[in-house]
């Protein structure tokens, strides 16, 4: 009975010996398959960029990504990725610095917020380049100086701007007048004085 019992012991501990061999090794492989794939590279400027495969670009950077938002936006709009000196990357890189320093989000933000508005754009017929609607909005924004601006709320009143029939220009236009009311349009005439107790809405059943 103790040869036996002693025997079970040995295997079972034999057993678990061995277990835990395998839970190292599969342990340490899975800490080296993380490593390789968020082994950062070197950027511009010493910034950490994440690796990113070569024939594919996100949809959306998330908050957890390190791609570089430049490159990633120049590759959204050519189609394919392309290389971190590549001019059109050099190009948006300035925009999205200038930007940054007139609006509340960050380059990430800027970056997604832009390709959805030329989404949006593009399905309206209406498409524009990423840099255009950059520095245009980006230009309104910087006079406030101090008081940022926030990136989503503008792309969202020049799409409305441009969904009515206005062109880029006239978009930037009445967004510069809404941003800077010294400059702003004329204003409309006044309405025509109603009669004493009359209320809004009373002469179409009640609607605005």
């Amino acid at each position: 009975m103790r040869a036996r019992a002693a025997g079970r012991l040995t295997g079972l501990s034999a057993g678990l010996a061995i277990l835990l061999i395998l839970c190292a090794c599969d342990r340490g492989a899975e800490t080296a398959g993380e490593a390789s794939s968020a082994a950062p590279d070197r950027g511009d400027e010493g910034t950490v960029v994440a690796s990113t495969a070569e024939d594919h670009l996100p949809d959306w950077l998330s908050p957890t990504d390190g791609t570089d938002p430049a490159r990633w936006l120049a590759g959204r709009e050519a189609g394919h990725p392309l290389p971190a000196d590549a001019a059109a990357v050099r190009d948006i890189r300035e925009s999205l610095d200038r930007a940054r320093s007139a609006f509340v989000e960050d380059k990430r933000m800027i970056a997604n917020r832009t390709v959805q508005l030329g989404q949006m754009l593009s399905e309206i017929g209406k498409p524009e380049s990423y840099r255009g609607l950059i520095d245009g909005l980006g230009a309104i924004a910087a006079v406030r100086g101090r008081h940022k601006s926030l990136y989503g709320e503008m792309c969202q009143h020049y799409y409305n701007t441009r969904a009515q029939g206005a062109d880029h220009a006239a978009a930037l236009a009445r967004l510069e007048a809404r941003e800077r009311p010294d400059v702003a349009a004329p204003e409309m005439p006044p309405d025509p004085p109603r009669p004493q107790g009359e209320q809004l809405g009373e002469q179409s059943g009640g609607q605005p």
